[in-house]
């Protein structure tokens, strides 16, 4: 008699309305843990990439080379750890720098599984040189790095500029 009572109290409970909203709020409760948990990790790991590009950069440059303008004024605008996009400026293979957006050298590496895109065809690394235009897209590790799984070479900005103010639009590219 005493199970039957149990489990009819049991049933009341999971089947009242302040039940229902309990499991509600913890489920938003739990939603909003996940999204602030991945936010963490995301600034976690921007800042990381700052800090070891920050640690590693006469290693990966060179003494003597000016620094950065973010590193003198502070942590205001810091680089993009997860690609770049610029113009190559060195290549030493598996590595090339690349001069960013944001006038920043990022030293790409480039692996064996790295594709590598002009237009849409795959070329090879050595497809690769010195004053082209790419967008880098990777992981950053623990050495200021960049390890590039999609690099993609562009047209020259310059280039582009004038065939679109000719008339002809990216398409014909």
């Amino acid at each position: 008699m005493k199970i039957n009572q149990i489990k009819e109290k049991l049933n009341k409970i999971v089947e009242s309305k302040n039940f229902i909203k309990i499991i509600y709020i913890l489920g938003a409760v739990f939603i909003f843990a996940l999204i602030f948990q991945a936010g963490m990790m995301v600034g976690f790991r921007k800042a990381s990439f700052s800090r070891d590009w920050g640690n590693n950069y006469e290693r990966n440059f060179g003494p003597n080379r000016e620094i950065p303008r973010f590193l003198r004024d502070g942590m205001r605008d810091i680089p993009n750890a997860n690609g770049a996009i610029g113009q190559i400026i060195k290549v030493e293979f598996p590595n090339i720098t690349v001069l960013d957006k944001d006038q920043t050298e990022k030293v790409v590496i480039i692996k064996d599984d790295t594709n590598i895109l002009e237009r849409k065809d795959i070329v090879s690394k050595e497809n690769l040189k010195v004053d082209q235009f790419i967008i880098v897209i990777g992981s950053p590790n623990g050495n200021g790095q960049i390890e590039a799984k999609l690099i993609r070479i562009m047209p020259n900005p310059e280039e582009m500029i004038k065939l679109n103010m000719n008339g002809f639009n990216s398409k014909n590219i």
